[in-house]
């Protein structure tokens, strides 16, 4: 009994790793990591198409949902229609993923899906803030829009100062940056240049964006943002001062 069961043990072990990683099994593995590579490295529509179909929409299917029930993104109104309008987001973006950066395609899109719906969230706030009754329009509007113009103006020249850094700092010398340096600095100009495209709310959602893209640890980051923050200071002196 013993000689005979033992050659069928194995071959049920396989079936059940067949089974896991199959198109049935519509979360990440590695199969729709590589999908994702591919899909990035080809420019064939075709090819591009199949990947999608078969591999990486069902993947951002289940993504999607997981990150909506984790979060509590289902508290959002009209939650089902913000879910699909996701995930052909998430399709129009996945040429701007890079394999080459080092960072796994799952942390990346999990990341960025997150963010998406934490800024429908803060929208939402938004619009919940304005749906007043009648008698508080008046107050409402004196309270939003005439004591809002210092705030407006401190707004427009805050976006104008990052502009103007973003400008100064495509400018540094990169020749001589070390490493880790040159890893950390093409990965802020990273987030400047797709500031449409993502949503960072605070610090730790920066460092996390920074890891992902560099593939450095928080400490090794640190230090190398530690080296540009003369160059920031002495740059925000000089704006303040009017030099700029």
């Amino acid at each position: 009994m013993s000689t005979a069961n033992e050659p069928n043990k194995p071959v049920v072990k396989r079936r059940r790793r067949k089974s896991t990683g199959s198109k049935k099994n519509h979360y990440f593995t590695q199969e729709h990591e590589d999908a994702i590579v591919s899909y990035a490295r080809t420019t064939c529509n075709r090819k591009r198409t199949e990947l999608y179909v078969d591999w990486i929409g069902p993947a951002f299917n289940e993504m999607v949902d997981k990150i909506v029930f984790t979060y509590k993104f289902t508290n959002l109104p009209n939650i089902d229609y913000l879910r699909d309008e996701c995930k052909v987001w998430l399709m129009t973006i996945l040429d701007k993923y890079d394999p080459s950066k080092g960072h796994k395609a799952f942390s990346y899109f999990s990341v960025i899906t997150k963010n998406w719906f934490i800024h429908k969230v803060k929208r939402q706030q938004k619009r919940n803030k304005r749906e007043v009754d009648f008698d508080n329009v008046s107050k409402l509007y004196e309270e939003e829009y005439l004591s809002t113009t210092e705030s407006y103006v401190s707004d427009r020249e805050e976006n104008e100062f990052w502009k103007c850094f973003y400008k100064e700092m495509q400018s540094w010398d990169s020749s001589q940056m070390k490493d880790n340096d040159l890893r950390v600095y093409k990965a802020v100009l990273i987030l400047f240049e797709s500031q449409d495209d993502i949503e960072i709310f605070n610090k730790k959602a920066i460092y996390l964006y920074l890891r992902e893209i560099t593939n450095l640890n928080t400490k090794q980051i640190v230090n190398s943002l530690k080296k540009f923050r003369k160059k920031y200071s002495n740059f925000r002196d000089e704006w303040e001062a009017g030099k700029i």
